[in-house]
């Protein structure tokens, strides 16, 4: 059985093991809030499919980082999808709270997944060369591009996951900061997109 989702397929093994994922957050999240208490029961579309989406970006990345990562989305779900289609990827999680850190580590063990927690700050993590930089929900567009350039190679490409108020984002980053944007609507929220910027430099 193969589960549709935005023009890929996810096998049964890769379902099951978003499954496992699902559970422990289930498990996990009342005693450390990884997701709010309103968005528990609505995990599979809210947090899971809208952080599977972004698998369809990026594809060739070896390393990919994300900053800020919380419950693990959409860290983990990328690593759980790569464990099957893209087993060199090895993507870093930067959490700086140590509860957080513990489950996603505990994730990350019980699944098999190539994948690394930093339990620091981003600004305290030494600079990561990544191919991609990902983010949901850790700040507004002119913060989170000086830690795009800190993190990513020159080559690389910044995946930020924003809300209907994208547009606005971006008018205020232009200001301070020149990028090449490339705007993709989300999947799973029709006034949502997935911002792609490469080329970041200060204005």
């Amino acid at each position: 059985m193969m589960y549709p989702l935005g023009g890929d397929n996810v096998s049964r093994e890769t379902l099951e093991r978003l499954q496992v994922y699902h559970d422990l957050v289930q498990k996990w999240s009342p005693n450390i809030n990884l997701v709010s208490k309103s968005s528990l029961d609505s995990l599979w579309d809210r947090h899971i499919w809208d952080s599977a989406q972004m698998a369809d970006f990026q594809k060739d990345a070896t390393l990919w980082a994300d900053l800020g990562s919380g419950g693990g989305f959409p860290a983990l779900v990328l690593s759980i999808i790569a464990k099957e289609n893209q087993p060199d990827r090895q993507i870093i999680l930067v959490e700086s709270d140590q509860r957080k850190s513990v489950f996603l580590r505990t994730v990350i063990r019980e699944l098999g997944l190539n994948a690394k927690v930093f339990s620091k700050r981003v600004e305290a993590v030494a600079p990561l060369n990544a191919d991609v930089i990902s983010a949901r929900a850790l700040a507004d567009l002119k913060h989170l591009l000086p830690m795009a350039v800190r993190h990513l190679n020159p080559n690389g490409a910044a995946l930020f996951m924003k809300g209907e108020t994208w547009e606005k984002e971006v008018q205020d980053a232009s200001e301070s900061w020149s990028f090449q944007l490339k705007v993709h609507k989300s999947k799973t929220s029709p006034k949502a997109a997935i911002l792609e910027i490469k080329e970041i430099e200060r204005a």
